[in-house]
């Protein structure tokens, strides 16, 4: 239960530092039968950019990144493409992005563009 609250606390972190960036969150733990994306939004080139974010509390079981396997990557793809077409947007610009959230607050935050 801890974990869950604590990835979700991420989650909100994330959100708060994209928004800070000029991000416009379009959804939130978007969920199909295929899996989750833990945030969808717009960036100011008009790009829809779809999330993964990974929380660790310290670096002592890896690197969050590491946990981005390409199993993940792959759900992460299929997520998204069924998120373009129910939207009607497969002719959209998109990118897959990563969001790691070290501790407990945003002082160790770090994102990849188009990290897959």
């Amino acid at each position: 239960m801890q974990k869950n609250i604590y990835g979700k606390r991420s989650e909100i972190i994330a959100q708060n530092y994209l928004k800070k960036l000029g991000y416009k969150i379009l959804e939130t733990n978007y969920s199909t039968k295929l899996g989750e994306i833990d945030i969808i939004a717009m960036d100011k080139n008009n790009y829809i950019v779809f999330f993964e974010v990974k929380s660790r509390m310290s670096r002592k079981l890896g690197d969050p990144f590491e946990a981005i396997n390409l199993i993940k990557q792959q759900k992460i793809r299929n997520v998204a493409t069924m998120y373009l077409k129910s939207h009607h947007l497969l002719n959209a610009n998109c990118r897959f992005d990563a969001i790691a959230v070290l501790g407990e607050s945003d002082d160790d935050i770090r994102h990849i563009l188009d990290a897959f």
